[in-house]
C-alpha cells in the first residue's frame, strides 16, 4: 500500500503528524498520504505544512468563471510551495449541487476543468455512470451511499458513461508533461463569463484549454490569449485539438464557440512552440 487518504486529519493534533509523516517518509518516500481535511484553509495549509502530500480542495465548490479564476490562481501561486491540490469532482461524501441534473455534460466539462487545472484529480465511483441522486433535497449527499451498504456497479453493461471521456482525459495528462505542473498555469481573458480559458506550459509543450461553463447552451466569445506568457511569437498560431485531433489556425484574438448539446464543452489544445 503506497496511497493513503486519510480521514478528517484536521482532528487531530498537528505535531503527530508531522512525527508520523516524517518517520513514514524517512523509510518509505515513494509513499503518498492525502489529507480528506474540507476544513478552514488555515488548518488545511498547516497539514500541507506538516507533511501531507496531497490535500482535498475547495474546487468541488468552485462553478463560476470567477470562482474558478481566484482559486487557481491561489493555488498554483499563493499556496503552491505547501500545498499540493487534488481536484476532486465529487467524493463519498459530496454529491455537489451541480451534479443533481444528472446531465452528462456537467460531468464531462467538471472533469476536463478538474484535469487540467491541477496536476492531480480524483472522482468517487459512480461519476463514471452520472450517478447523482441525492439523499433528499437541499443536501450534498448520495442516497443509498456506499458508505452505509455494498453497492455493485455493471460496469460492462453501462449504455451511457463517462470512461471513454476520463480515459482520453488520462491519456492527454500522461503525454502532456505541462499538464502534471502547477505553477505555470495562466488565466486568459475571455468576453463571457460562460467561457472559461487557460494554459499550461512546461518547456516547449504548451496547452491551451477553453471550457464552456454552460452544461445547457452553445456558448460563443472571443479569447483574448497573453502572447507573452504562452511563449509564443507573431500573431497566428496552429492549435490541434487532443480531445478530438481538430487542426485551428488560431490568433491572439481568437472566437470559440463550444456546444455541448453535440458533446463539445470543451477544447484541450496543444501548440507547438517553433
Amino acid at each position: 500500500m503506497k496511497i493513503f487518504r486519510v480521514d478528517n486529519p484536521h482532528t487531530k493534533p498537528v505535531h503527530f503528524w508531522q512525527e508520523v509523516l516524517t518517520i513514514i517518509n524517512n523509510e518509505s518516500p515513494e509513499v503518498i498520504f492525502l489529507a480528506e481535511a474540507f476544513t478552514a484553509p488555515a488548518m488545511m495549509h498547516t497539514l500541507g505544512k506538516a507533511g501531507f502530500h496531497q490535500s482535498y480542495t475547495y474546487f468541488t465548490w468552485r462553478t463560476s468563471k470567477w470562482e474558478l479564476t481566484e482559486y487557481g490562481r491561489e493555488v498554483s501561486t499563493q499556496t503552491s510551495a505547501f500545498f499540493r491540490p487534488n481536484f476532486w469532482v465529487n467524493t463519498p461524501d459530496i454529491n455537489p449541487f451541480h451534479l443533481h441534473t444528472g446531465k452528462p455534460a456537467i460531468f464531462a466539462l467538471r472533469a476536463v476543468l478538474a484535469a487540467t487545472l491541477s496536476p492531480s484529480w480524483g472522482m468517487y465511483a459512480g461519476y463514471e455512470l452520472f450517478e447523482h441522486k441525492a439523499f433528499s433535497e437541499g443536501r450534498e449527499e448520495y442516497v443509498d451511499s456506499e458508505k452505509y451498504e455494498i453497492k455493485v456497479r455493471d460496469w460492462e453493461k453501462a449504455e451511457n458513461t463517462l470512461a471513454p471521456l476520463i480515459t482520453q482525459l488520462n491519456t492527454i495528462r500522461k503525454n502532456n508533461m505541462a499538464l502534471q505542473r502547477l505553477r505555470t498555469l495562466v488565466f486568459h481573458t475571455t468576453d463571457s463569463d460562460a467561457i472559461i480559458a487557460y494554459s499550461k506550459r512546461d518547456g516547449d509543450n504548451l496547452i491551451l484549454v477553453v471550457v464552456n461553463l454552460d452544461p445547457n447552451f452553445a456558448q460563443g466569445t472571443m479569447v483574448h490569449w497573453d502572447m507573452d506568457s504562452l511563449g509564443l511569437v507573431g500573431d497566428h498560431f496552429t492549435a490541434r485539438d487532443l480531445l478530438d485531433d481538430t487542426t485551428y489556425n488560431w490568433s491572439s484574438h481568437t472566437f470559440v464557440s463550444l456546444d455541448p448539446t453535440v458533446g463539445k464543452s470543451a477544447h484541450i489544445a496543444q501548440v507547438k512552440i517553433s
